[in-house]
């Protein structure tokens, strides 16, 4: 009986969210450069378990990404602080913001893909902003020590006596309720991995990778990073981020790859 109620309501919320996603508030998606890699990479050396990849070197590129919500803003992965490293932005993602008139206490949400360094390194001036992390990631920056891998500093803000909110979550987030934007629960990379779909009213949809897939080619084979928390649970991510792409007819966005960058206009510029 629970069960049967839980598919009814479940198949109400979609075709809710789809009207919905069609008449509500305008929803647009800007890409934010967060850091370019300082030379490119060889990826058979560490993006692969199987030994892939023979002679591929790929720049790569750090993703930020702008979500409107009419009047709310939600920022998606925050790439390197400035000056942190050769690969780092030379100019940060609040000045950036400022170019599109959006100020750090305006944004809503600050959604982590998941809880490396180059995804998280700008992070604290989002002060009134509610953290949407994975549970899995949030148990590993928390724990002590913290998990390898993860940057326990950036999340300093989010943790103590004055913590600002965190959102742990465990299952997919619909972010405002209308499915315009949709935390997508990927793990694999990492415990907590998320994917972001944005659904805008144009009908075009948006699959951001975090890094579920970290290159084209990694992404069509299904391939594994040497370093990753769990093989199968990534395979199966990945497989599901290609049904989604499918069913919603969605553009996969590999936040990594340059040759992902030119699927949304050039910055200030948004997706409508």
């Amino acid at each position: 009986m629970k069960t049967g109620i839980w598919l009814a309501v479940g198949t109400g919320a979609l075709f809710s969210v789809s009207a919905v996603a069609q008449t509500g508030p305008e929803v647009t998606l800007t890409r934010i450069e967060c850091g370019t890699g300082a030379k490119p990479t060889n990826v058979a050396e560490r993006f692969t378990d199987t030994f892939a990849y023979k002679d591929l070197n790929l720049t790569f590129t750090f993703s930020c990404y702008l979500i409107k919500h009419g009047d709310e803003y939600m920022v998606w992965d925050t790439g390197f602080a400035p000056g942190s490293n050769p690969s780092a932005p030379k100019v940060g993602i609040v000045e950036r913001l400022a170019e599109v008139k959006v100020k750090p206490e305006q944004v809503k949400y600050v959604g982590i893909s998941h809880f490396h360094g180059d995804h998280t390194g700008q992070l604290s001036p989002f002060a009134s902003a509610t953290l949407l992390i994975g549970k899995g990631d949030w148990d590993g920056v928390t724990a002590n020590p913290p998990m390898q891998g993860a940057n326990a500093a950036g999340f300093k803000d989010w943790m103590g006596a004055n913590a600002r909110k965190v959102e742990a979550l465990t299952l997919d987030k619909d972010v405002w309720g209308d499915g315009t934007a949709m935390v997508i629960r990927t793990p694999g990379h990492t415990p907590g991995h998320s994917s972001l779909l944005v659904r805008l009213k144009s009908g075009k949809n948006f699959l951001l990778s975090g890094d579920a897939a970290h290159f084209h080619e990694n992404y069509e084979s299904n391939g594994v990073p040497a370093f990753n928390y769990d093989r199968a649970q990534t395979v199966a991510s990945i497989e599901r981020m290609k049904k989604i792409a499918a069913n919603l007819n969605a553009t996969v966005i590999i936040q990594h790859d340059l040759r992902d960058i030119g699927k949304l206009p050039a910055f200030p510029a948004a997706a409508k």
